[in-house]
């Protein structure tokens, strides 16, 4: 190994300077370079000679609580923030609610996309995503506090129709994860589970005259590998830090799983979902899925949609993505989202949402936190707490149907769920559907004007967007409109003239057995399917 690149972790720290601008790769705990992040720490903290940092990042990169960029959440270190997702970096997100740093919360694809154009020398990234939402200048630019100024983003008509345009700027200082580098510098990922942003990154910070760091877990003279499996070639590459194998998990929750890395091909199961609320609304959701389509499930409750088809032998008749590359293949949960069981493909995050942008996706499964009359929806921003978008608005705006799922009412409740019914005991005490949405993550109309399919799935009853607002067209049986429906809305939705009660399946310990052999039993999926107006699989 070059010995003017091999370097500690505490030496890669000391290259960066008061007032850089830092790019950090990761997703969740995936690529993230953790003893990088601990080094740089442990410098501000021991010596305090570092500040004023800028700090760049497209999806979130933490556990919630500790690890990932939660370590660089210190007053006085960081000076701004621009960042996708902030709901894994609560400590980083204390410091945006108390305006101690200034904080933009930007797509996720748009700031993967504007690597691309930094390292390009290009002046911006021109899109359409963003476009009516918190982050188009006409409502707040992406800004998160009063302490945030700077305009990042514009509104640039061209043709006659809006687009939004993101500055570019330069970047400083590279912090990004392989598995093995040789003496040279390239760096192949074969155990990783996504090459994510890396190269974009790389080739920005490079072309801006910084510095790229990268935290691996071995060296090698020479790769057994070919030279196209170097997916950060070794001319872009400043220096590289072997890591201590506690800060180089493959996930934030797994060591190592050679399944995520294509090693092995894992059987093709996910352990049943427990019954309950979540289990019912993604069985719900499971209705709506169309054969043959290219799906993506998103954080949270919508991961569940996988378990559920799963359990309905279903998991071939669709192909689902994941925003950080995966195509094909099983999602995984918790700190392990973002990687993939059995894949077919990952290509780089930024190429992903090129897909998603351009219309790839057929249909989306995402989560709901508050719904409008309009049908607009916060995922983002909840009084002082600040989730951010992520992938939602690249994958929101652009999925040819959207189906957002979660339950009716936030907060303690209780529910019980009988063989072929439910009843509400007790509500939640938070509204989810509100008058007016804290935070415009989704604008409804925005998305009728561009033909998108949109329902929103609860467990009481699914709604659906109108060019009128939306209606409910749906209700669980054993749910009474009045009480256990209006009374906890704010306003009033349209109500369909005909009222359809949900399949009785939906309520079944057992598989709703959706997928049946035989022509008798497909005669009647049909046929049952047609009255409930789901596609057939």
């Amino acid at each position: 190994m070059n010995k003017n690149k091999l370097i500690s972790a505490q030496a890669a720290a000391r290259l960066i300077q008061s007032g850089h601008t830092v790019a950090s790769a990761g997703f969740v705990g995936i690529g993230f370079a953790e003893e990088l992040a601990l080094a740089i720490e442990k410098r501000f903290l021991t010596d305090g000679d570092l500040e004023d940092l800028t700090l760049v990042y497209a999806a979130g990169q933490g556990d919630g609580q500790q690890r990932g960029l939660n370590h660089l959440a210190h007053p006085g270190l960081i000076k701004r923030v621009i960042g996708g997702h902030w709901g894994l970096v609560p400590r980083l997100g204390a410091l945006a609610s108390s305006n101690q740093i200034e904080a933009y919360n930007l797509p996720q694809g748009v700031i993967c996309q504007l690597y691309r154009d930094i390292a390009a020398g290009r002046p911006g990234l021109l899109t359409h995503v963003g476009l009516h939402t918190f982050v188009d200048p006409r409502y707040q630019g992406g800004r998160m506090n009063e302490r945030t100024q700077e305009n990042l983003v514009q509104l640039m008509p061209v043709g006659g129709k809006d687009y939004l345009f993101y500055q570019t700027f330069p970047l400083d200082i590279a912090l990004l994860r392989g598995t093995t580098a040789d003496e040279l510098g390239n760096i192949t990922m074969e155990r990783e589970a996504m090459p994510l942003e890396a190269l974009a990154i790389a080739q920005a910070v490079h072309n801006s005259g910084g510095k790229v760091i990268v935290q691996v877990e071995r060296t090698t003279l020479k790769h057994q590998l070919s030279p196209a499996q170097v997916r950060i070639p070794g001319v872009l590459v400043d220096h590289v830090v072997v890591a201590q194998p506690d800060n180089h998990w493959q996930t934030f929750s797994e060591q190592y799983n050679p399944a995520y890395s294509g090693e092995i091909e894992a059987p093709n199961s996910i352990g049943v979902l427990q019954a309950g609320i979540r289990k019912l609304i993604s069985r719900r959701s499971l209705m709506e899925l169309e054969s043959g389509a290219i799906i993506n499930l998103g954080i949270g409750m919508p991961e569940s949609v996988a378990a559920v088809a799963a359990e309905e032998e279903l998991l071939d008749a669709v192909t689902m993505t994941i925003e950080p590359g995966g195509i094909g293949g099983i999602p995984a949960g918790g700190l392990s989202f973002g990687a993939v069981i059995n894949a077919q493909a990952i290509v780089d995050q930024p190429a992903q949402f090129d897909f998603y942008d351009g219309g790839g996706l057929d249909q989306a499964f995402l989560g709901m936190a508050q719904v409008s009359p309009e049908g607009d929806v916060n995922v983002s921003r909840f009084g002082s707490k600040f989730a951010g978008a992520g992938g939602f608005i690249n994958i929101s705006q652009n999925a040819r149907e959207i189906y957002f799922m979660g339950s009716f009412t936030g907060g303690e409740q209780e529910i019980e769920i009988h063989d072929q019914s439910i009843s509400i005991r007790q509500s939640g005490p938070i509204r989810k559907f509100v008058d007016k949405v804290e935070h415009l993550t989704f604008n409804g109309q925005y998305a009728l004007s561009r033909g998108q399919k949109v329902l929103y799935i609860t467990e009481r009853g699914v709604f659906r967007l109108t060019d009128k607002g939306i209606e409910l067209f749906e209700i669980a049986p054993g749910v009474d409109l009045d009480t256990d429906i209006l009374a906890h809305m704010a306003f009033k939705p349209l109500i369909a003239a005909k009222l359809r009660i949900s399949d009785q399946r939906l309520y079944r310990n057992g598989p709703m057995h959706l997928k049946r052999h035989g022509s008798a039993g497909i005669h009647q999926m049909r046929r049952a399917l047609a009255q409930a107006k789901v596609s057939f699989i």
